[in-house]
């Protein structure tokens, strides 16, 4: 089936290597640019004023209750996955998955850097464990169940939020009637064990944790998801995919939003 990115050499110019070099250069430029806007935002992110965290939040961990503070394992810095599994949920988001899929390789290159990463759901702890096991996950992953977390960190949202059929999000009021949605947030801890709150990032903004994007992003057919019903319609848990095939089924109903 024709779709609006299939590439082909009979609608894509072929030129000589001269041609390709210069228009690889030109680009190059444009790269060069998007690099040093980055480092930009990069810095000015940094730069965001702190909220202390006085809010007493406790964990369930397989390691027993465990207060926010208690989580970063001797690190000063704390990057949390608001990770999509609610209470009741069967399965963890496709799209958390594979935000998640992508960690467990980046983790000790985090911790050398001063950083641990834990990700988040509201669900119970058994079906958090259940549901690692399945997908051989090693990260650190706790409930928030009972908790004020979650919500406080615009990632949960009570019946009655849902019900309005719109919720505060991504510092924004957006049409998504969903109990959970996703997210990242980062904590530091000083020298006198006080938390705060650096930033958090949602919607398009957890793409950082997609690896794979970033490499999709590189070949002719890009992610290729205009013509799917909604972004990221093919992610599959990865035990789930069916082999060498693209595809074109829905994949549920939760998936990050584009805000």
């Amino acid at each position: 089936m024709n779709t609006a990115t299939e590439v082909s050499t009979v609608n894509h110019p072929v030129v000589s290597r001269d041609q390709w070099v210069a228009e690889r250069k030109k680009l190059l430029a444009r790269e060069k640019e998007l690099t040093r806007l980055r480092d930009q935002i990069a810095r000015e992110r940094r730069a965001l004023p702190w909220l202390r965290i006085d809010k007493n939040y406790v964990f369930d961990t397989p390691d027993g209750s465990r207060k926010l503070a208690q989580l970063f394992h001797g690190r000063r810095q704390l990057l949390v996955q608001h990770f999509m599994l609610g209470p009741g949920w069967g399965q963890g988001c496709p799209s958390c998955s594979f935000m998640a899929d992508h960690v467990d390789g980046m983790n000790v290159h985090l911790a050398h850097r001063d950083v641990t990463f834990v990700a988040v759901s509201r669900a119970p702890l058994v079906d958090i464990e259940r549901f690692r096991r399945r997908m051989g996950w090693q990260f650190k992953w706790v409930s928030s169940y009972g908790s004020d977390f979650n919500y406080d960190f615009g990632v949960s949202f009570t019946p009655e939020d849902v019900a309005k059929g719109e919720v505060d999000y991504n510092y924004g009021r957006w049409p998504f009637p969903h109990e959970e949605l996703p997210g990242i947030s980062v904590f530091y801890k000083d020298d006198a064990g006080g938390v705060f709150h650096t930033y958090s990032t949602y919607g398009r903004g957890v793409e950082v944790m997609m690896g794979t994007y970033s490499l999709l992003d590189l070949v002719p057919k890009g992610r290729d998801e205009d013509n799917m019903s909604f972004t990221m319609e093919w992610v599959r848990h990865h035990d789930r995919y069916e082999p060498e095939s693209v595809a074109k089924e829905a994949a549920g109903s939760c998936h990050a939003r584009h805000v």
